[in-house]
């Protein structure tokens, strides 16, 4: 697999991540969609990392997908949590049905 390969990989994960973003209503969907849009992301820093120049720094590449992991799972729990206590408040996860989240 070359470059070309996978950033065109890349570019069709991210794209079917924006396709569900804008298309579905459902909370947890939504989320599915950001995280895939982010796997897409990930896919490119570990390509560019891979076939880097012989004399290039590739930690930068190696090390910052395992931040961004780090970062996505945290905020990924936060998502759920809220979502759950949403849940449990309205009964529903709608994104259209819920007006109004501040009380």
């Amino acid at each position: 697999m070359n470059l070309t390969a996978c950033l065109s990989l890349s570019a069709i994960l991210f794209s079917f991540g924006i396709f569900g973003l804008m298309t579905r209503r459902k909370i947890i969907a939504m989320l599915l969609a950001i995280e895939l849009m982010l796997n897409a992301a990930l896919i490119n820093c570990v390509a560019f990392a891979y076939y880097a120049p012989a004399g290039a720094d590739t930690d930068v590449g190696s090390i910052l997908p395992i931040f961004i992991v780090a970062i996505t799972s945290a905020e990924m729990a936060v998502a759920l949590a809220v979502i759950v206590a949403m849940y449990r408040k309205r009964k529903v996860i709608d994104i259209e049905r819920l007006e109004d989240l501040h009380d």
